[in-house]
């Protein structure tokens, strides 16, 4: 895979249930995690002393995190009642040339700022909350 513009690294969401994704305009910045916790097993037997982990066996879970500026009422809006409600909605992240990760994720944190002499801005962070697929592209 070569080089990507980091543009193109996209997260939307589903706006309003029916599987059609959205963009969340005015993103600068975007950033997804995965993490798989470890299930250590290692015992007196465990050869030379060395660290066994189980596979398969931890916990899974994804972390997605934007910066960026107010553009679009409607994404906007629908990243507040996410938060304030509790939901739990599905989410898509395009990462280019590699693939396509969606499933259920909360929004974590929701930051808003600004300075007397620069546009408003704010910072999202989401959980997964759930079952995510992987489709490569």
């Amino acid at each position: 895979m070569g080089a990507q513009a980091g543009k193109d690294l996209l997260i939307k969401v589903d706006q309003s249930g029916d599987g059609v994704f959205e963009t969340i305009a005015g993103l600068r910045a975007t950033r997804i995690n995965f993490n798989a916790e470890t299930v250590d097993v290692t015992s007196l037997e465990s050869e030379g002393g060395w660290r066994e982990l189980l596979g398969g066996a931890g916990m899974k879970s994804a972390s997605i995190s934007g910066s960026g500026v107010f553009k679009d009422a409607a994404t906007d809006e629908r990243a507040r009642q996410i938060f304030f409600e509790g939901e739990t909605p599905a989410f898509q992240v395009v990462i280019p040339d590699f693939g396509l990760v969606q499933g259920p994720f909360l929004v974590s944190s929701l930051e808003y700022a600004g300075s007397h002499d620069g546009e408003a801005t704010y910072e999202i962070a989401l959980s997964s909350a759930g079952a995510l697929t992987f489709t490569a592209l």
